[in-house]
This record gives C-alpha cells, structure tokens and sequence, in this order.
C-alpha cells in the first residue's frame, strides 16, 4: 500500500478487484484471502461482494 487510501473513491459495494487493487496483491492471493474468511463477504453466483465499510474496518483492525 501506497501512501492513504481515498475510502470514498470505492464503491459501497467491493469487487475482488477493488481488493486487489487497494492491497496491491495479485488475483490468486485476493481469492486465498477471500476464502479465508477473515471479513464477511456475499458471494452471488460467481461474483463475491464484499461491503466497503466492512472491508475497510477489518484492513483498519477494527
């Protein structure tokens, strides 16, 4: 991660690519950590979402 992360440029609702993106990790690590449960996530046929406001609490440790 580069510098501070702008939350309210994201969408309220999280893509693994916004993941990928505000992590700076590769797809296969984005999916590793989507699996491992460690927020909550709703995964819609293929598709996983994933609320901003509940990502970003657990990236803060909150």
């Amino acid at each position: 991660m580069n510098g501070k992360i702008n939350i309210e440029k994201y969408p309220e609702v999280l893509t693994p690519k916004h993941i990928q993106e505000i992590l700076d990790i590769g797809e296969r690590q984005t999916y590793e950590l989507l699996l491992s449960k460690p927020f909550h996530y709703v995964r819609v046929g293929r598709m996983y979402k994933i609320s901003r406001e509940t990502f970003f609490k657990w990236l803060n440790g909150s």
